[in-house]
């Protein structure tokens, strides 16, 4: 068609001249085209006359092009119709193969069926004589996407190799590690992201399973808990930033769909994290119905001591450490015995135990042994105890050179060593206290000035007033109980807590009632009740030896110990230190049932029984504080008749003044 133009064009004395800017109609003058000089020297009519041939030459030129223009879109048309099905039936092929070995899971098959629809639309993208694109488009989002993109598999979760249920461990339960996150990358101060870039969580892991989580670590997390819960609530998990349940604003993008999940989640934590959660979560019920309480310690049998020594030789074998000797096993047997304070039980702490057996494995190395031995557990038990007790030292030292004053020898009205157990979170220990009692006349009863103070705790409150109600019951069956007394920790500037001292606290009130010293090398521990039983208390082994660590410090006389309650007898495990001193006769240890015992031990006499009468017999520590409180009494009803006189005097003056008014 072009070269038909040209021709009809040369015919008509033009040529035709190709530029990018088009065609242009040229008129030829001698054979070759005119410049515009020439044009302008033509006579006016013969220039009409050669534009108005230059004018249907371009209009058939025009002509000609139109038809060249629709020649070439049918020409792409076509081509591209071809394309397209060739495609179509490339593609078509291999998604059928797809399609057929998917089409038990429908999900699956819409996926493809999406996907082949997606090829077919841009199938262009996938040709090899694709020109590359600009750099220019190549800095764009779209320009960065891989064109197989839509096809790349992200294998979001892979428990192809367990062998049965996940079980998962998020030790670091943030929103993201927890329910997944979509990444993104940056272009131009925007974010775009893709399916590839979707991380899945320790739910998406989980799924199926098990997922185990802290309490103290999913509470410090922002989010995580209500998440959690609606996970469970929904039995779907999804993908989102935790911004969005902030209100706060994101970068918009992918919404996958939720992922249904079907997890079991097992909680551990401490009794008062799931007290707080049962109490004030109201979906917590809902949620978690089963609640597995593990104890810190076994009962002592022939199984769990087998299990013992299956546990050291695992660790053994775990952590590289030498064998232990049959005496090294006893050792951490007795440790995991006085970790518990019972006689009859073991702790279930573990894993100090393991930082035991390693440290005894050092102090054996340290000596060149092949094995562990029983003196390398003792030595890492007290080097640790060492490492821990810098604060029980300083204690020490101070009532050693008399600042904090203590007696251990001597005899005192009124006066009894107590003792108090000192928590520092990972030690604890005993140290005496000095308790005194003052008795004068009055009926305010006992007054503790620690809780006039505002210094003691309900529980030492409770023992306070069991101590009274003794009293009214031992003393005031036939009379009232006419007694002012006070007792006190002295040099105590921290808060009393616990009835332990209750028992101390009762025999410095009655020895300042008779008016009988009390043995200042004996301490005493242990609660009483209202009909002077004596009960167990916590804390016995801290509490013998820090007097015995006080008695050494100042020089063991062979009379010093400690009386604490019978019922305590189970929970002793001493160091060895204390226990050979008690088989050498310089310490000892009393155990008692009754008031009555610990007061024949404190005072030297006997206690007595009441008689028939209501009475005491003579020569008895009862009959003379029976006989005190009787003084005591009639001294108060002969100090009271003066006032009561008085009263009586102003009340019959009151009435004679009434009357007076009325009548007038």
């Amino acid at each position: 068609l072009m070269e038909q133009a040209q021709q009809q064009a040369q015919a008509a004395g033009f040529a035709l001249r190709f530029s990018p800017m088009g065609v242009a109609v040229v008129p030829i003058i001698g054979g070759r085209p005119a410049t515009p000089e020439e044009l302008a020297n033509l006579d006016p009519i013969m220039r009409r006359a050669l534009e108005e041939r230059q004018r249907q030459v371009s209009e058939m030129v025009n002509e000609v092009g139109e038809r060249l223009r629709a020649l070439e879109q049918e020409l792409m048309q076509r081509l591209r119709e071809l394309d397209r099905q060739v495609g179509e039936n490339a593609v078509n092929a291999l998604f059928r193969r797809a399609s057929e070995s998917f089409q038990q899971y429908p999900e699956v098959a819409s996926f493809l069926e999406e996907l082949r629809a997606h090829t077919l639309a841009n199938l262009d993208l996938f040709r090899a004589d694709q020109p590359p694109l600009s750099p220019l488009a190549r800095s764009s989002p779209e320009g960065q996407l891989d064109p197989f993109l839509a096809f790349r598999c992200n294998l979001f979760v892979d428990n192809g190799q367990a062998e049965g249920p996940p079980i998962v461990i998020e030790t670091n339960p943030t929103w993201s590690n927890l329910f997944g996150r979509i990444e993104r990358k940056a272009y131009m101060g925007t974010y775009f992201s893709d399916h590839t870039l979707l991380r899945p969580g320790a739910v998406h892991r989980a799924n199926g399973g098990y997922l185990i989580l802290d309490i103290n670590d999913l509470a410090t997390k922002p989010g995580s808990w209500e998440g959690l819960k609606r996970v469970l609530r929904t039995g779907q998990v999804r993908l989102e930033d935790p911004m969005e349940g902030l209100g706060l604003l994101v970068p918009q993008g992918l919404r996958p769909e939720p992922i249904p999940v079907q997890i079991k989640v097992i909680i551990t934590g401490d009794p008062l994290s799931y007290f707080l959660l049962s109490t004030y979560d109201p979906h917590f019920w809902e949620l978690f119905k089963v609640k597995a309480d593990f104890d810190h310690q076994i009962p002592l049998s022939d199984e769990t001591l087998g299990l013992y020594a299956r546990f050291v030789s695992s660790c053994c074998r775990d952590e590289s450490l030498r064998p232990f000797q049959a005496d090294a096993v006893a050792k951490v047997v007795e440790h995991a015995s006085r970790m518990v304070e019972d006689q009859e039980k073991l702790t279930a702490r573990f894993g100090q135990l393991r930082d035991i057996l390693i440290e005894a494995d050092y102090w054996a190395a340290q000596e060149g042994a092949e094995a562990v031995a029983a003196q390398h557990v003792q030595r890492a038990v007290r080097e640790k105890y060492y490492r821990l007790n810098l604060v029980e030292e300083r204690v020490r030292e101070l009532i050693t050179r008399g600042i904090i004053m203590v007696d251990v020898e001597g005899a005192v009205v009124g006066q009894v060593n107590g003792l108090a157990v000192l928590d520092m979170g990972d030690f604890s220990f005993g140290r005496p206290s000095r308790i005194t009692a003052r008795v004068f006349l009055g009926q305010r009863g006992i007054v503790s000035i620690d809780r006039e103070s505002q210094l003691s705790g309900r529980i030492h409150d409770k023992g306070v007033f069991t101590i009274s109600g003794y009293l009214g019951w031992k003393y005031a069956q036939e009379r009232p109980l006419s007694l002012s007394a006070s007792v006190s920790f002295e040099q105590a500037y921290e808060p009393v807590e616990g009835d332990s001292a209750s028992l101390a606290e009762l025999c410095a009130i009655l020895s300042a009632i008779a008016q009988v010293p009390l043995r200042q090398d004996l301490a005493v521990t242990g609660s009483v009740n209202q009909k002077g039983e004596v009960q167990p208390v916590g804390g016995v082994n801290q509490k013998v030896e820090g007097f015995f660590e006080v008695c050494r410090a100042r020089g063991l006389t062979g009379s010093q110990g400690v009386i604490l309650p019978a019922r305590n007898r189970r929970h002793l495990n001493l160091r060895e230190e204390v226990v050979e001193a008690v088989r050498r006769g310089q310490f000892h240890i009393y155990a008692v049932e009754t008031v009555d015992q610990a007061l024949e031990l404190l005072t030297g006499m006997p206690a007595g029984e009441r008689q028939a009468d209501g009475t005491y017999p003579e020569g008895t520590l009862n009959a003379l504080v029976d006989a005190r409180l009787r003084e005591m009494g009639e001294a108060l009803r002969r100090a009271g008749r003066p006032r009561e006189r008085e009263e009586a005097e102003e009340k019959e003056s009151a009435e004679k003044d009434k009357e007076q008014e009325q009548s007038s």
